[in-house]
């Protein structure tokens, strides 16, 4: 029998979902069970100005048989969604925000020329990355249309489940591997997990880029993922001059695994560490396969969040 602190986290994309039930603690989380299912063809569709899910009564039908299957004793489950479903962004403003509030009018009204939908159609959440000495503020901003994420959570309750936290695959993947990456100088998180490309570049602990880039599922293209990371670092260098990264981290499927770290080093001049689900997780015989806990990478890093 489950215990009730065990968390759920859950990963929904347009080719499927995949639960993580995780036991322990955040500092050695354990996979108690886990499960998933594949969508049919069209039934979700990642959009960011329109609701997602094409067959609602497919969608709740699958979920809840496959939320049943688990047997757990809790309806509170941490949901990530592909990044391509909203937008992400690092932002700098000149003030201190007064109150959080403050905070989220400021955002609206600088995102308001930029963005392909109303403000008031937004559902924005954001957290401050640093404080400077002059009182200027580095923010992470996250913005997804309220019609996608308010779809997304009507039919999860439908289907009996509580989404109390929905967040981007990008962050729960990095929150798989975070204790293993330095809190000192700067480092890149580079992931590849369904067909996507990530990356995090990070200064004593503190995000400072952000970049998620489709990358597709059936062929990819080596060369297409050498540009991306040698642009995406030279953006990286010319808005934060004399900052160089010093360690790389990789997280990527084992089978391609050794590919991969050959063009992330290439790209980057660093010979990247590669980065295994097992090592953060305690013992146990549910799923040892690194293929599967690549799999499950996003929906654990999600589960973490209730731990």
């Amino acid at each position: 029998m489950l215990f009730a602190q065990n968390a759920i986290g859950m990963e929904v994309s347009q080719h499927g979902v995949r639960f993580a039930v995780l036991g322990g603690g955040k500092g050695a989380p354990r996979l108690v069970t886990h499960g998933g299912a594949s969508f049919a063809p069209g039934i979700v569709r990642i959009l960011h100005r329109e609701p997602n899910v094409v067959d609602p009564k497919a969608f709740v039908g699958t979920v809840r048989e496959e939320y049943c299957k688990l047997l757990v004793r809790t309806d509170l489950v941490s949901v990530t969604l592909p990044d391509a479903v909203g937008r992400v962004m690092i932002m700098d403003f000149d003030t201190r925000f007064k109150n959080r509030e403050e905070g989220r009018d400021m955002i609206r009204w600088k995102l308001k020329k930029s963005l392909p939908f109303d403000a008031g159609d937004m559902h924005l959440d954001y957290q401050t990355l640093r404080e400077r000495d002059n009182g200027s503020l580095s923010v992470l901003i996250a913005v997804v249309a309220r019609q996608v994420v308010t779809q997304y959570e009507d039919l999860l309750l439908e289907a009996g489940i509580q989404p109390n936290r929905i967040d981007f695959n990008t962050f729960n993947l990095y929150r798989v591997a975070a204790k293993r990456i330095p809190s000192e100088d700067t480092s890149l998180f580079v992931a590849f997990h369904g067909g996507v490309l990530s990356m995090l570049a990070l200064t004593d602990g503190v995000i400072d880029f952000y970049r998620a880039k489709e990358m597709g599922r059936e062929v990819v293209d080596p060369n297409r993922i050498f540009m991306e990371i040698n642009s995406s670092l030279l953006v990286y260098r010319d808005k934060n001059p004399g900052r160089e990264v010093k360690s790389v981290f990789c997280l990527a499927p084992p089978d391609g695994g050794e590919s991969f770290a050959g063009i992330v080093a290439e790209a980057s001049g660093i010979d990247p560490v590669m980065f295994n689900p097992q090592a953060v997780m305690g013992n146990n015989g549910t799923a040892t396969d690194p293929a599967l806990l690549h799999d499950l990478a996003a929906a654990i890093g999600a589960a973490t969040r209730n731990l």
